[in-house]
């Protein structure tokens, strides 16, 4: 495959927009939150910008003032960031606060069928015993970052459970694509639709995981395989434009950025892992697709809003994608972020990944 060809600058420009609309919204210790600050932390690391790294100690120290609120699984997702900011600065409260966010999930997280998360939203909202898609990044993947941080192979082994347990109960043995969710009293998968962000969530995350755990490990192969076989089917599913559909096997669905992103992304890492550019053809085309959807005051467009299991793939269709989302900028920075260090890549050449005409958004 040819290497990939962008400028490096319009990437960075890129980032840089998206980090700075991001931190004029408001977020709560929240899944939205989590998200968000996970992509501006990738984007720091990609680029040593040392202002996003200070937006980032901002919000979460004046958020630990004032005290967390009683967690759930996805709230849980703001420990990637917490995770991020002690390897930054080794402050000992960051990491004894993701520390309490993982003795959470291993004492006082909801499970069933031997041990999977239930899926938990908010404090408002129950689905009991349902397993949804999401669980692998805002809690398995975190797991998996924590465990192997500090060495805990409780930790460690409870994230690669969610990644096997998800994967028993979401990933379709005909297309090897991933479904939302699982409902383990009915026995089903509910509406049984391929969702764009949340084949991202499953994705990426096991992409990273393939950094992370040891190839030795037998959970290693597990998660490759499961993987190799979503994007072989994933990367025949993108359009033209280079996104993906937010029904990813129904052209009629509308172009979802935030999971586009994140299959980008997932893209990327797997490369690396394999050691060969074998996905570039299909990353080149992501380039393009994500930046045209970045507008000049950094929103990303074009993104879902929050998703429930839907009834069915009408509803998923009809879910808005007019206002910013915290998961859109986290998602597009997570991406873009990723190709700023990537081997197989011409960043002098010019002119291939010009977005279209941006568009300002609220």
């Amino acid at each position: 495959m040819p290497n990939l060809i962008f400028q490096e600058q319009t990437i960075k420009d890129a980032i840089d927009r998206i980090v700075d609309r991001t931190f004029k919204m408001d977020f709560t210790w929240d899944w939205p939150a989590g998200v968000a600050l996970y992509g501006v932390s990738q984007a720091y690391r990609a680029t040593n910008n040392e202002k996003y790294l200070e937006h980032l100690v901002l919000w979460v120290d004046e958020q630990l003032e004032e005290g967390i609120p009683p967690l759930t699984v996805n709230a849980v997702s703001i420990g990637h960031t917490l995770l991020s900011l002690y390897e930054a600065t080794q402050q000992q409260t960051y990491l004894d606060t993701a520390v309490r966010m993982a003795e959470h999930l291993k004492h006082e997280a909801v499970r069933f069928a031997d041990g999977i998360f239930q899926h938990t939203v908010s404090q408002n909202y129950n689905f009991p015993e349902q397993a949804w898609v999401d669980t692998m990044f805002m809690a398995g993947y975190f797991l998996i970052r924590i465990g192997t941080l500090l060495g805990r192979d409780d930790f460690l082994e409870d994230g690669l459970l969610q990644y096997h347990g998800h994967e028993e109960f979401l990933q379709d043995e005909k297309t090897n694509l991933y479904y939302h969710g699982w409902d383990n009293l009915a026995g089903n998968n509910m509406s049984a639709v391929f969702w764009a962000r949340g084949n991202s969530w499953a994705a990426y995350t096991m992409s990273q995981a393939l950094h992370i755990v040891e190839v030795t490990h037998p959970s290693y192969m597990k998660m490759y395989d499961s993987l190799r076989d979503q994007l072989s089917t994933l990367v025949r599913l993108q359009s033209e434009e280079g996104l993906w559909h937010t029904v990813v096997n129904d052209p009629t669905a509308y172009l979802e950025t935030s999971g586009s992103a994140g299959i980008a992304a997932a893209l990327v890492r797997y490369n690396e892992a394999i050691g060969a550019p074998m996905y570039n053809k299909y990353i080149q085309k992501a380039i393009s697709g994500v930046l045209s959807r970045v507008s000049d005051n950094g929103t990303v467009l074009d993104v879902s809003a929050g998703t429930a299991v839907m009834k069915d793939a009408e509803g998923y269709k009809g879910v808005p994608r007019k206002r910013i989302q915290g998961w859109g900028q986290g998602l597009a920075l997570v991406f873009l972020s990723s190709l700023l260090h990537y081997k197989w890549a011409d960043r002098a050449a010019g002119g291939a990944d010009q977005p279209a005409e941006a568009v300002d958004a609220v």
